[in-house]
């Protein structure tokens, strides 16, 4: 979702060129492939990832090759031309048992093996790449193509008369869109020295539950919010647990000279009603 949205975005720039790398492509465990794909580029974002969280916690020795040890390929690869890594990580980095947002420097938890994968990418980029490295975080990206929360809740209304969302999982419901906007912005603050490497946390501003977001969803697609039951996380139970508090800060985002991505509501709508170009 996320690759898709950059190229978009960067499509729309037409004094940057950029190389899109399907995973057929390119492999991106293999370091000899990610030295011949960095060099002529001055920038490289990895959204290439493991996302499949239950199935990280199965295999955690691969998924953590994909987004802890390839991203540790990357960044030396990155280093040996001088390229800047903007890299994707999660809210899955923490605990999850806070209760007011998490800011960049927080201690790091994961609960999960997924989280401790991505921890292992975000810690590649800044053994290998301490001046020019950026570590994202972001979480519950949706976009109106892919697998996604909210593309999954629009097709379910049309066969379920109600559905039971889980209430007591709070996050940030970020669109992949804006998102892929701020990470072009950034690279572009990158190279003309405004932003400074370290930690950035990429969710949209605002909070809330599966259940709030399903309800909107609902609301903003003209059918009835009613039809969405609250349960608990015990209805259904998942082989990777899952962070309760997952709403991160967005401090630095200033010291960049950068705007933090807007509420999830005004991004929300904007998705599911784009206005016409």
């Amino acid at each position: 979702m996320l690759g898709r949205e950059l190229l978009s975005v960067l499509a729309a720039h037409p004094r940057l060129a950029a190389t899109g790398a399907t995973r057929a492509e390119l492999d991106i465990t293999d370091p000899a492939a990610l030295a011949a794909a960095v060099p002529g580029h001055h920038v490289v974002i990895n959204a290439a990832a493991w996302t499949d969280v239950d199935g990280a916690e199965r295999q955690e020795a691969a998924a953590t090759a994909v987004n802890g040890t390839a991203v540790g390929h990357l960044a030396r690869a990155c280093a040996g031309t001088g390229a800047r890594l903007i890299q994707l990580s999660t809210d899955y980095v923490f605990a999850g048992t806070g209760r007011v947002p998490y800011p960049e420097d927080a201690p790091t938890a994961p609960v999960n093996a997924y989280g401790r994968g991505k921890l292992a990418g975000e810690r590649a980029v800044a053994r290998e790449l301490p001046a020019a490295g950026y570590v994202v975080r972001t979480a519950w990206l949706y976009a109106p193509h892919g697998r996604n929360f909210v593309t999954t809740v629009l097709r379910l209304a049309q066969d379920r008369d109600r559905l039971d969302v889980v209430a007591d999982q709070t996050g940030q419901p970020t669109s992949c869109a804006v998102l892929a906007d701020r990470l072009v912005r950034l690279a572009e603050a990158a190279l003309a020295g405004r932003a400074a490497p370290g930690v950035y946390h990429g969710t949209a501003a605002g909070q809330t539950t599966w259940y709030g977001l399903a309800r909107a969803v609902f609301a903003l697609r003209g059918l009835d919010p009613e039809r969405i039951r609250p349960v608990g996380s015990d209805r259904f139970p998942r082989p990777a647990p899952r962070p309760r508090y997952s709403v991160l800060g967005h401090r630095r985002w200033a010291a960049a000279g950068l705007a933090p991505l807007p509420d999830w509501h005004h991004t929300l709508a904007e998705a599911l009603h784009p206005v016409p170009a």
